[in-house]
């Protein structure tokens, strides 16, 4: 095990935080890949919708996560890459236009115009955590990767600015550094699933990536291998987990237990074979059984209004036409049966469940479950931190903000990377 080569991803979602310790193998710097080998899970009762509600309860998840993981990896780090999602994030597209200095465009043109467009004035309740080169122009010439070595006279570059509020981003760190860690960077987390789930072709066809939590459902539309779009939607597994409660009269508790158990996304899975399922019972009611059909009648219901509220989004916004690849369902909810099902029907499209497994090794074998497609994008973003920068010292990030002419060549591999992956 190389000390330096361990990256840490924590996931702190509205009803679990999960971390996983990875380390960092493949070939540097071109194709690094990642060894599992640590996972850790914990309840989470501090959050809600995704933002920290208490910060006390929210460090008892991470502490208790993170040792699991360490126990397991037989290590302690230091810094982790922490998701952060929410109603609070919100993006826009950019330009910037810089004059090509000679005939022939250099690096140093690009990092001018990209400079341009990510100088917007953000608001002092706001932090920009990506700025993500979409596209470049070169004189008339659009559509252009990577202008480097064109010859041109005027570049224009299209930039995608994903901010968060400042508050949430704070009670998160701060939830984070109590529980004895720093953070390295905040990672948007429909970003991050989609590191660890979707396929170059799929991004270059056009899809849609719908990760159902368990207080929100996030959306990111890629096309032409760009991210395009980001939506959330407020609901998730929670809300179905609330609608068996109230439907049959169970404690939030036996509701998720009769949903891992029993439950089903798509109802016409559950024929009506006369099969019941015994719910626990209490000192009004009694024993009690229902047919199994009822059960997955209510999860389908739930399910279908989320992924119509999604669809939504994305006929308002024009996107539906541009997703040739179709709809990739991840997130916790996902793991149900017949999600990809009932996804292939709201949306009118190809429908597939995405579960992290590419690129990983170690005990990988842990961690194939949509439940684990965040935490998974996190320490595979961290692998190509470190696969940049070098080593790291057990997660330490580098400051790209800070970097003197020595760290220029450095600063210039990340940005492009940063583009070619996002």
């Amino acid at each position: 095990m190389n000390l330096d080569r361990l990256v840490a991803g924590l996931d702190i979602g509205s009803a679990k935080t999960t971390a996983v310790i990875a380390e960092v193998v493949g070939d540097l710097p071109k194709h690094p890949s990642v060894n599992i080998l640590g996972v850790g899970q914990a309840r989470t009762t501090g959050l809600r919708k995704g933002v920290v509600a208490d910060i006390e309860e929210t460090q008892r998840s991470i502490t208790k996560a993170m040792q699991d993981a360490e126990r397991m990896a037989g290590a302690r780090v230091e810094t982790v890459y922490a998701g952060i999602a929410g109603e609070h994030v919100q993006a826009m597209t950019s330009k910037g236009i810089a004059s090509v200095t000679g005939h022939e465009i250099t690096r140093a043109d690009v990092d001018r115009a990209n400079a341009v467009a990510r100088a917007q004035p953000i608001p002092q309740d706001r932090e920009l955590i990506h700025a993500i080169p979409q596209e470049y122009t070169v004189d008339k010439n659009q559509g252009v990767r990577d202008p480097v070595g064109m010859i041109g006279t005027r570049l224009e570059t299209e930039m995608y600015l994903v901010t968060i509020g400042s508050s949430p981003a704070m009670n998160l760190r701060k939830a984070v550094e109590r529980a004895g860690y720093r953070v390295g960077e905040l990672v948007l987390e429909p970003l991050a699933s989609a590191l660890s789930v979707l396929t170059e072709e799929e991004k270059e066809l056009g899809v849609a990536l719908v990760e159902i939590g368990a207080g929100t459902t996030d959306l990111a539309v890629f096309h032409e291998g760009k991210i395009r779009h980001l939506g959330t939607i407020g609901f998730g597994g929670i809300n179905v987990t609330s609608d068996i409660v109230h439907g049959l009269g169970v404690t939030a508790l036996d509701a998720e237990r009769l949903k891992e158990q029993y439950g089903a996304a798509y109802e016409p899975l559950v024929k009506p074979t006369g099969e019941v399922i015994k719910l626990p019972s209490t000192g009004a009611q009694g024993e009690r059984e229902i047919p199994r059909e009822l059960l997955a009648h209510i999860i389908h219901l739930r399910t279908q209004e989320i992924f119509e509220m999604v669809l939504r989004d994305l006929e308002e916004h024009h996107l539906v036409s541009k997703l040739a690849a179709g709809v990739v369902v991840t997130g916790g909810a996902a793991a149900q049966p017949g999600t990809d099902l009932l996804a292939a029907d709201v949306f009118g499209l190809g429908a597939r469940i995405g579960a992290p497994g590419e690129l990983l090794g170690g005990l990988a074998d842990s961690i194939q479950s949509p439940r684990f497609s965040v935490v998974t994008g996190l320490v595979q973003y961290g692998a190509h931190r470190v696969a940049i920068n070098g080593s790291q010292g057990k997660g330490r990030r580098l400051s790209l903000s800070n970097a003197g002419p020595s760290m220029d060549s450095m600063a210039q591999r990340f940005k492009t990377w940063l583009q070619d992956w996002f």
